[in-house]
């Protein structure tokens, strides 16, 4: 056991109490009812929130709840919040806005609000005067108590709000979980984040960097392997920074290396890596595991040196450079996709013009591009900024046009190239009933004999668009020698 801050097993044998106590409730009204009361999760933000909106799905389920996403037919409306970009929040607060007229119809309904978003005093209490229809609130480092913050909310009188936690946070082991339908899953390796970039709000709202036993890592791993997913995202705010917290010795590529060894027919990807903790000794292991996908999302932010310093990243944009001329020279094949932040506080035209040049001379096959958000309690927000937002909305609109010049070139490459790909959904045309991603994560739209979703198969490039591959099969499958 490593030195991570763990929720004592008794502490959590008590949430399941709380579960059995919330199960028998719902056992009577099923009875009554003639069905089970039905509960909508829905998640807004990252894969994180996806992971952990996953979890809360486990203990509704073990609470006897039906899952469903009809907010007109649920007992229970519980949203996952997000707080990273004003939208997300304004976004979530509509949703939830929008909820008066259920709770109206049908007072007895319960209505929650969990996750990031929430976890900012200043929103929750927001909330608390301004929807008064929601009935329970709690945190990230409440996460692992809905059961009995549910209960409280169920049996008492009071509405129920708790954004308590400490900073450093909990690794709760050992709670119920409910997967998605599909061939993708996530599996989360450590919580929270030490970077405090000037503009992020998450290390204020899910706590310090604290990494997972890899003993729980992989035992998940191998009950997802066996369960049938074949694309597994390993997931954390800076997952480079994995095992400094533990004392064991092993860090991310060590992980990996651990994690490569489980046998079964599988990729494995991760995110968000940061450019200051990336090594040569990453892009080795990547290279040398087969099992990891020789894919990479490594956001670079801004091309400009000033503007990184003032972002507080932590690296120059030629170290970025280096750690990408590396990464490709030990995979050539590699995807790479990355984050860009236009209009930072202070950003000028030449300060724009430094991205916009990295951006073409890397090459991304991805890009995710966003228009600065102020974030209160941030740094950042309290910079001063001179540019307008015609100025920065024009930058935006170069950046994605410079970028869709380089994916048209980078995707026609592909044409007539055999490729293995993971079916994992079906198609949006019946001319190409199938979907599915390339080891890099590129959309494929498929058609042909053979094709089944979370399957493997080998696939031929007919045509290139910027956003899809279409692509007909060569064979019904490729015998996995791993």
């Amino acid at each position: 056991m490593g030195a991570a801050n763990h929720v004592p097993e008794e502490a959590i044998r008590r949430q399941y109490e709380y579960i059995d106590l919330i199960a028998a409730r719902n056992a009577e009204k099923a009875q009554f009812l003639g069905q089970k009361p039905r509960a909508v999760a829905h998640t807004f933000g990252c894969q994180q929130n996806f992971a952990d909106t996953e979890r809360l799905a486990g203990m509704l389920s073990e609470m006897g709840y039906e899952l469903t996403e009809d907010v007109n037919d649920a007992a229970l409306i519980l949203y996952n919040t997000c707080a990273v970009r004003e939208h997300a929040e304004s976004r979530a607060l509509g949703n939830v806005g929008a909820l008066t007229h259920v709770k109206k119809a049908r007072p007895e309904t319960v209505i929650a609000l969990c996750g990031c978003m929430v976890q900012q005093e200043q929103v929750a209490e927001k909330v608390k005067k301004s929807y008064p229809h929601v009935d329970l609130v709690f945190g990230t480092h409440a996460l692992w108590r809905f059961p009995e913050l549910l209960f409280r909310t169920l049996t008492g009188k009071k509405r129920v709000f708790d954004i308590s936690g400490d900073e450093r946070g909990e690794i709760a082991e050992g709670l119920p979980v409910l997967r998605g339908e599909g061939a993708r899953a996530w599996l989360s390796i450590m919580y929270g984040c030490n970077n405090f970039c000037t503009y992020c709000i998450v290390p204020y709202v899910r706590g310090r960097e604290r990494s997972r036993d890899p003993e729980a890592i992989e035992n998940e791993l191998r009950e997802l392997v066996a369960a049938g997913y074949k694309d597994i995202t390993l997931l954390g705010q800076n997952v480079n920074s994995y095992g400094k917290d533990l004392g064991l010795g092993l860090d991310f590529s060590g992980l990996l290396r651990r994690l490569d060894k489980v046998p079964g027919d599988y990729l494995l990807r991760f995110m968000t890596s940061h450019p200051k903790d990336a090594s040569e000794r990453l892009f080795d292991t990547m290279a040398e595991c087969r099992h990891v996908a020789k894919q990479l999302h490594l956001p670079f932010q801004s091309g400009s040196d000033e503007i990184l310093r003032r972002m507080n990243r932590g690296y120059t944009s030629a170290h970025y450079r280096e750690l990408i001329v590396y990464a490709r020279g030990k995979m050539p094949e590699i995807t790479l996709s990355s984050d860009i932040i236009v209009g930072f506080p202070g950003e000028t035209e030449a300060d724009f013009v430094q991205t916009l040049s990295l951006v073409r001379e890397v090459g991304f096959d991805m890009l995710y591009t966003f228009l600065y958000s102020r974030r209160s309690g941030t740094p950042a927000a309290e910079y001063p900024d001179s540019a307008s937002k015609e100025e920065k909305q024009d930058r935006f609109e170069r950046l994605l046009k410079a970028q869709d010049e380089t994916v048209e070139g980078r995707q026609a490459a592909y044409l007539g190239k055999r490729l293995r790909v993971l079916v994992d959904s079906t198609g949006k045309s019946p001319e190409y009933p199938f979907a599915a991603r390339t080891e890099g994560g590129l959309l494929v739209c498929c058609v042909g004999e053979g094709l089944r979703i979370g399957e493997f198969a080998e696939v031929e490039i007919d045509r290139t668009t910027l956003r899809c591959l279409f692509a007909h099969t060569v064979s019904q499958h490729i015998i996995y020698k791993g």
